[in-house]
């Protein structure tokens, strides 16, 4: 018996991913209060599982959809990648948010003359 299947939860893990990118859209963005603190939740269509958000992943939400209010999310195309973390002094497994697949602004130009015009 594996301890996930024991000790479930109603918010997403890295390991649900089975290390894959999963593209999701998002359904709803509310606040709910987890122990003592209220925390920012997003859920997603046709999911059952929500992620509690950090900063971190607030941060690249509000800058897929080009809003920092969560009212302007719904509806939105995000992935959802398993990477590992810092966390207090441990590497941790974590999900992070990233552009959907297809949707990632062009990377900056590359420049072969060495960045002579760029002082460092």
């Amino acid at each position: 018996m594996k301890l996930g299947e024991v000790f479930t939860s109603s918010y997403l893990k890295a390991t649900d991913l089975n290390g894959k990118r999963v593209g999701v859209v998002i359904d709803e963005v509310k606040m709910e209060k987890l122990g003592d603190d209220d925390k920012l939740c997003v859920y997603f269509q046709g999911k059952e599982k929500g992620i509690v958000l950090n900063k971190t992943n607030a941060n690249m939400i509000a800058e897929i959809a080009k809003s920092d209010d969560t009212d302007d999310w719904n509806g939105v195309r995000i992935s959802l990648y398993p990477t590992k973390v810092d966390y207090q002094g441990k590497r941790v497994d974590a999900i992070r948010i990233d552009y959907p697949a297809g949707g990632k602004p062009p990377p900056p130009p590359v420049d072969d003359e060495g960045g002579s015009d760029i002082p460092f």
